[in-house]
Protein backbone atom coordinates (compact mmCIF):
# COMPACT_ATOMS: atom_id res chain seq x y z
CA UNK A 1 0.00 0.00 0.00
CA UNK A 2 2.80 2.38 0.90
CA UNK A 3 4.85 1.38 -2.41
CA UNK A 4 1.18 2.35 -4.61
CA UNK A 5 0.76 5.70 -2.52
CA UNK A 6 4.78 6.24 -3.49
CA UNK A 7 3.83 6.09 -7.22
CA UNK A 8 1.49 8.19 -7.06
CA UNK A 9 2.30 10.82 -5.50
CA UNK A 10 3.66 12.60 -7.88
CA UNK A 11 0.04 13.46 -9.00
CA UNK A 12 -0.70 15.31 -5.77
CA UNK A 13 -1.49 18.86 -6.41
CA UNK A 14 -3.39 21.62 -4.34
CA UNK A 15 -6.40 21.20 -6.76
CA UNK A 16 -6.68 18.01 -6.31
CA UNK A 17 -6.04 17.84 -2.55
CA UNK A 18 -8.52 20.62 -1.48
CA UNK A 19 -11.20 18.70 -3.84
CA UNK A 20 -10.46 15.43 -2.39
CA UNK A 21 -12.82 15.42 0.93
CA UNK A 22 -10.50 13.34 3.33
CA UNK A 23 -7.99 15.45 2.79
CA UNK A 24 -9.98 18.72 3.20
CA UNK A 25 -11.27 17.81 6.46
CA UNK A 26 -8.19 16.82 7.96
CA UNK A 27 -6.94 19.86 6.59
CA UNK A 28 -9.27 21.87 8.42
CA UNK A 29 -9.02 19.99 11.29
CA UNK A 30 -4.93 19.71 11.64
CA UNK A 31 -4.90 23.91 10.28
CA UNK A 32 -7.15 24.91 12.59
CA UNK A 33 -6.04 23.60 15.60
CA UNK A 34 -2.36 24.90 15.47
CA UNK A 35 -4.13 28.47 14.11
CA UNK A 36 -5.64 28.06 17.38
CA UNK A 37 -2.79 27.26 19.61
CA UNK A 38 -1.11 30.30 18.20
CA UNK A 39 -4.19 32.90 18.73
CA UNK A 40 -5.26 31.57 22.32
CA UNK A 41 -1.64 33.48 23.23
CA UNK A 42 0.80 31.00 24.35
CA UNK A 43 3.92 32.20 22.65
CA UNK A 44 2.82 35.56 23.86
CA UNK A 45 3.14 34.17 27.23
CA UNK A 46 6.19 32.46 26.63
CA UNK A 47 7.93 35.38 24.60
CA UNK A 48 6.86 38.41 26.85
CA UNK A 49 6.39 36.28 30.40
CA UNK A 50 8.79 39.01 32.00
CA UNK A 51 6.78 41.97 30.88
CA UNK A 52 3.43 40.33 31.78
CA UNK A 53 4.96 39.95 35.09
CA UNK A 54 6.11 43.22 35.01
CA UNK A 55 2.70 44.95 33.79
CA UNK A 56 1.26 42.46 36.77
CA UNK A 57 3.10 45.23 39.56
CA UNK A 58 6.78 44.10 39.73
CA UNK A 59 9.30 46.63 38.88
CA UNK A 60 12.48 44.65 39.37
CA UNK A 61 13.51 43.01 36.29
CA UNK A 62 15.66 40.41 38.24
CA UNK A 63 12.41 39.59 40.03
CA UNK A 64 10.22 39.46 36.85
CA UNK A 65 12.72 37.45 34.95
CA UNK A 66 13.02 34.67 37.98
CA UNK A 67 9.30 34.34 37.82
CA UNK A 68 9.13 34.26 33.96
CA UNK A 69 11.23 31.06 34.24
CA UNK A 70 8.21 29.67 35.95
CA UNK A 71 6.16 29.19 33.20
CA UNK A 72 9.12 27.50 31.68
CA UNK A 73 8.82 25.25 33.81
CA UNK A 74 5.36 24.47 34.02
CA UNK A 75 5.42 24.05 30.52
CA UNK A 76 7.98 21.47 30.27
CA UNK A 77 6.45 19.59 33.24
CA UNK A 78 2.98 20.00 31.24
CA UNK A 79 4.37 18.59 28.04
CA UNK A 80 5.58 15.36 30.31
CA UNK A 81 1.82 15.24 31.34
CA UNK A 82 0.68 14.87 28.21
CA UNK A 83 2.86 11.61 27.36
CA UNK A 84 0.74 9.83 30.08
CA UNK A 85 -2.90 11.70 29.14
CA UNK A 86 -2.73 11.28 24.98
CA UNK A 87 -3.61 8.09 24.77
CA UNK A 88 -5.45 7.58 28.17
CA UNK A 89 -7.99 10.52 27.47
CA UNK A 90 -7.36 10.79 24.12
CA UNK A 91 -6.70 13.59 21.85
CA UNK A 92 -10.24 15.42 21.44
CA UNK A 93 -11.19 15.09 24.88
CA UNK A 94 -7.61 16.45 26.25
CA UNK A 95 -7.75 19.25 23.60
CA UNK A 96 -11.65 20.45 25.13
CA UNK A 97 -10.36 20.12 28.58
CA UNK A 98 -7.16 22.08 28.02
CA UNK A 99 -9.35 24.68 26.17
CA UNK A 100 -12.20 24.82 29.04
CA UNK A 101 -8.89 25.62 31.48
CA UNK A 102 -7.52 28.02 29.32
CA UNK A 103 -10.65 30.00 28.96
CA UNK A 104 -10.55 29.71 33.11
CA UNK A 105 -6.94 31.14 32.98
CA UNK A 106 -7.61 34.05 30.53
CA UNK A 107 -10.99 34.99 32.80
CA UNK A 108 -9.03 34.61 35.96
CA UNK A 109 -6.02 37.14 34.63
CA UNK A 110 -8.17 39.45 32.99
CA UNK A 111 -10.12 40.21 36.53
CA UNK A 112 -6.51 40.49 37.92
CA UNK A 113 -5.52 43.23 35.83
CA UNK A 114 -8.66 44.94 35.53
CA UNK A 115 -8.71 45.23 39.07
CA UNK A 116 -4.89 46.52 38.88
CA UNK A 117 -5.60 48.87 36.14
CA UNK A 118 -8.85 50.45 37.83
CA UNK A 119 -7.23 50.30 41.48
CA UNK A 120 -3.90 51.95 40.75
CA UNK A 121 -2.30 54.10 43.33
CA UNK A 122 -2.39 58.27 42.43
CA UNK A 123 0.07 60.33 41.47
CA UNK A 124 0.91 62.97 44.61
CA UNK A 125 1.58 66.14 43.44
CA UNK A 126 3.53 66.66 46.50
CA UNK A 127 5.48 63.59 46.15
CA UNK A 128 6.54 64.79 42.47
CA UNK A 129 7.60 68.63 43.44
CA UNK A 130 10.06 66.51 45.75
CA UNK A 131 11.63 65.42 42.30
CA UNK A 132 13.11 67.97 39.59
CA UNK A 133 12.19 66.21 36.33
CA UNK A 134 8.66 65.75 36.77
CA UNK A 135 6.93 64.38 33.40
CA UNK A 136 5.96 67.23 31.21
CA UNK A 137 2.26 65.64 30.73
CA UNK A 138 1.79 65.43 34.08
CA UNK A 139 2.62 69.12 34.42
CA UNK A 140 0.35 70.51 31.56
CA UNK A 141 -2.57 68.35 32.71
CA UNK A 142 -5.46 70.16 32.78
CA UNK A 143 -6.58 67.94 35.96
CA UNK A 144 -3.50 66.33 37.23
CA UNK A 145 -5.10 66.00 40.98
CA UNK A 146 -7.07 62.70 39.10
CA UNK A 147 -3.97 61.42 37.55
CA UNK A 148 -3.16 58.13 38.82
CA UNK A 149 0.09 55.46 38.04
CA UNK A 150 -1.94 53.74 34.93
CA UNK A 151 -2.82 57.65 33.64
CA UNK A 152 0.91 58.92 33.70
CA UNK A 153 2.64 55.34 32.05
CA UNK A 154 0.02 56.01 29.28
CA UNK A 155 0.39 59.14 29.05
CA UNK A 156 3.39 59.19 27.00
CA UNK A 157 6.38 56.48 26.99
CA UNK A 158 8.69 59.01 28.69
CA UNK A 159 6.77 58.79 31.73
CA UNK A 160 7.54 56.40 34.71
CA UNK A 161 6.29 56.19 38.22
CA UNK A 162 8.31 56.39 41.44
CA UNK A 163 5.87 54.28 44.06
CA UNK A 164 6.02 55.72 47.59
CA UNK A 165 8.32 54.21 50.15
CA UNK A 166 7.54 50.61 51.27
CA UNK A 167 8.50 52.09 54.95
CA UNK A 168 5.26 54.03 54.65
CA UNK A 169 2.85 51.46 52.83
CA UNK A 170 0.09 50.53 55.35
CA UNK A 171 0.45 47.22 54.30
CA UNK A 172 4.23 47.03 55.61
CA UNK A 173 5.15 44.83 58.66
CA UNK A 174 6.85 47.65 59.86
CA UNK A 175 4.67 50.47 59.17
CA UNK A 176 2.87 52.06 61.67
CA UNK A 177 0.85 54.31 59.16
CA UNK A 178 -3.04 53.23 60.26
CA UNK A 179 -5.40 55.60 58.58
CA UNK A 180 -8.44 53.75 57.40
CA UNK A 181 -8.77 55.37 54.30
CA UNK A 182 -5.32 53.87 53.00
CA UNK A 183 -6.41 50.47 54.42
CA UNK A 184 -7.72 49.29 50.61
CA UNK A 185 -5.31 51.57 48.74
CA UNK A 186 -1.61 52.04 47.48
CA UNK A 187 -0.26 54.93 48.87
CA UNK A 188 0.47 58.04 46.02
CA UNK A 189 3.61 58.36 44.21
CA UNK A 190 5.13 60.95 41.82
CA UNK A 191 4.86 60.84 37.74
CA UNK A 192 8.44 61.75 36.27
CA UNK A 193 10.68 61.44 33.12
CA UNK A 194 11.52 57.76 32.44
CA UNK A 195 15.13 57.91 32.29
CA UNK A 196 17.98 56.12 33.95
CA UNK A 197 18.93 59.24 36.29
CA UNK A 198 15.39 59.30 37.58
CA UNK A 199 15.10 55.55 38.33
CA UNK A 200 18.14 56.01 40.33
CA UNK A 201 17.32 58.88 42.09
CA UNK A 202 13.72 56.79 42.88
CA UNK A 203 15.92 53.60 43.90
CA UNK A 204 17.83 56.00 46.12
CA UNK A 205 15.11 56.74 47.89
CA UNK A 206 14.10 53.45 49.09
CA UNK A 207 11.21 53.51 45.45
CA UNK A 208 10.17 50.92 43.21
CA UNK A 209 10.27 52.29 39.85
CA UNK A 210 7.52 51.29 37.20
CA UNK A 211 7.61 51.85 33.24
CA UNK A 212 5.62 48.77 32.12
CA UNK A 213 2.94 48.59 35.45
CA UNK A 214 1.84 49.83 38.36
CA UNK A 215 2.04 49.02 41.68
CA UNK A 216 -0.81 46.54 42.29
CA UNK A 217 -2.41 43.99 45.63
CA UNK A 218 -3.74 42.09 42.58
CA UNK A 219 0.20 41.12 41.13
CA UNK A 220 0.00 37.75 42.89
CA UNK A 221 -3.90 36.88 41.47
CA UNK A 222 -2.11 37.86 37.70
CA UNK A 223 0.83 35.15 38.38
CA UNK A 224 -1.65 32.31 39.66
CA UNK A 225 -3.40 32.81 36.28
CA UNK A 226 -0.35 32.81 34.26
CA UNK A 227 0.10 29.35 36.27
CA UNK A 228 -2.64 28.03 35.48
CA UNK A 229 -2.99 28.82 31.79
CA UNK A 230 0.55 26.99 31.52
CA UNK A 231 -0.49 24.10 33.27
CA UNK A 232 -4.34 23.88 31.27
CA UNK A 233 -2.21 24.39 28.27
CA UNK A 234 0.49 22.67 27.83
CA UNK A 235 -0.85 18.84 28.37
CA UNK A 236 -3.67 19.51 26.01
CA UNK A 237 -3.27 22.23 23.05
CA UNK A 238 -0.04 22.21 23.84
CA UNK A 239 0.56 18.69 22.19
CA UNK A 240 -2.96 17.60 20.49
CA UNK A 241 -2.43 19.69 17.64
CA UNK A 242 0.95 18.27 16.26
CA UNK A 243 -0.48 14.41 17.39
CA UNK A 244 -3.53 15.44 15.12
CA UNK A 245 -1.39 16.54 12.52
CA UNK A 246 0.60 13.56 12.36
CA UNK A 247 -2.49 11.38 12.31
CA UNK A 248 -4.82 12.59 10.35
CA UNK A 249 -3.96 12.98 6.82
CA UNK A 250 -3.74 10.25 4.10
CA UNK A 251 0.08 8.94 3.71
CA UNK A 252 0.26 10.11 0.13
CA UNK A 253 -0.97 14.11 0.68
CA UNK A 254 0.90 13.79 4.25
CA UNK A 255 4.14 16.37 3.17
CA UNK A 256 2.31 18.69 1.32
CA UNK A 257 -0.08 19.03 4.03
CA UNK A 258 2.03 19.03 7.08
CA UNK A 259 3.64 21.67 4.93
CA UNK A 260 0.73 23.80 5.12
CA UNK A 261 -0.05 23.46 8.67
CA UNK A 262 3.76 24.05 9.48
CA UNK A 263 3.26 27.51 7.22
CA UNK A 264 -0.02 28.16 9.21
CA UNK A 265 1.21 28.06 12.76
CA UNK A 266 4.65 30.56 12.00
CA UNK A 267 2.03 32.80 10.51
CA UNK A 268 0.02 32.77 13.33
CA UNK A 269 2.96 32.84 15.55
CA UNK A 270 4.44 36.00 13.79
CA UNK A 271 0.92 37.98 14.13
CA UNK A 272 0.19 36.87 17.76
CA UNK A 273 3.50 37.58 18.75
CA UNK A 274 3.92 40.88 16.79
CA UNK A 275 0.56 42.52 18.06
CA UNK A 276 0.71 41.61 21.29
CA UNK A 277 2.28 44.47 23.12
CA UNK A 278 0.87 47.18 20.65
CA UNK A 279 -2.50 45.39 21.84
CA UNK A 280 -1.62 45.62 25.46
CA UNK A 281 -0.81 49.48 24.78
CA UNK A 282 -4.02 50.16 22.66
CA UNK A 283 -6.45 48.57 24.89
CA UNK A 284 -4.97 47.20 27.97
CA UNK A 285 -3.81 44.24 29.32
CA UNK A 286 -6.41 43.13 30.62
CA UNK A 287 -8.84 43.23 27.27
CA UNK A 288 -5.88 41.43 25.28
CA UNK A 289 -6.28 38.61 27.68
CA UNK A 290 -9.89 39.02 27.41
CA UNK A 291 -9.40 38.89 23.43
CA UNK A 292 -7.50 35.57 23.80
CA UNK A 293 -10.06 34.25 25.87
CA UNK A 294 -12.96 34.73 23.51
CA UNK A 295 -10.32 33.06 20.95
CA UNK A 296 -10.03 30.02 23.00
CA UNK A 297 -14.45 29.75 23.66
CA UNK A 298 -14.28 30.16 19.31
CA UNK A 299 -11.73 27.32 19.73
CA UNK A 300 -14.02 24.76 22.14
CA UNK A 301 -16.26 24.85 19.17
CA UNK A 302 -14.13 24.33 16.59
CA UNK A 303 -12.55 20.80 18.43
CA UNK A 304 -16.22 20.07 18.79
CA UNK A 305 -17.38 20.41 15.34
CA UNK A 306 -14.33 19.49 13.19
CA UNK A 307 -11.72 17.79 14.88
CA UNK A 308 -12.24 13.72 14.66
CA UNK A 309 -11.03 11.55 17.55
CA UNK A 310 -7.99 9.76 16.06
CA UNK A 311 -7.23 7.58 19.26
CA UNK A 312 -6.77 3.82 18.52
CA UNK A 313 -7.82 4.73 14.84
CA UNK A 314 -5.28 2.50 12.73
CA UNK A 315 -3.94 4.55 9.87
CA UNK A 316 -5.75 3.04 6.85
CA UNK A 317 -9.34 4.05 8.82
CA UNK A 318 -8.67 7.62 9.24
CA UNK A 319 -9.46 8.57 5.46
CA UNK A 320 -12.92 6.37 5.61
CA UNK A 321 -13.60 8.39 9.09
CA UNK A 322 -12.96 11.72 7.49
CA UNK A 323 -14.67 11.08 4.31
CA UNK A 324 -18.10 9.59 5.95
CA UNK A 325 -17.96 11.69 8.85
CA UNK A 326 -20.47 13.47 10.59
CA UNK A 327 -21.14 15.75 13.62
CA UNK A 328 -20.39 14.17 17.26
CA UNK A 329 -21.83 16.45 20.18
CA UNK A 330 -21.03 13.21 22.82
CA UNK A 331 -16.97 13.31 22.43
CA UNK A 332 -16.57 11.50 25.11
CA UNK A 333 -17.67 8.44 23.36
CA UNK A 334 -15.76 6.99 20.97
CA UNK A 335 -16.73 6.42 17.44
CA UNK A 336 -16.99 3.24 16.11
CA UNK A 337 -14.70 2.15 13.44
CA UNK A 338 -14.81 -0.45 10.84
CA UNK A 339 -11.74 -2.14 12.16
CA UNK A 340 -13.91 -2.64 15.19
CA UNK A 341 -15.55 -5.92 13.09
CA UNK A 342 -12.74 -7.87 13.37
Amino acid sequence: MEIKETESSEKVGMIKLLRTKAVRRGLYAGTGLLIFQQFVGINTVMYYSPTIVQLAGFASNRTALLLSLITSGLNAFGSILSIYFIDKTGRKKLALISLFGVVFSLAMLTVAFRESEMHSPMVSSIETSQFNNTCPDYNAAVNPGKWSCMTCLKASPSCGFCAADDKLNPFHPSSSYQHHEFACQLLPGACLISNDVTKKLCGSDHRAWYTRGCPSKYGWAALIGLALYIIFFSPGMGTVPWVVNSEIYPLRYRGVCGGIASTAVWISNLIVSESFLSLTEAIGTAWTFMLFGIVAIVAIFFVIVYVPETKGVPMEEVEKMLEQRSLQFKFWQKRYSGSEKQ
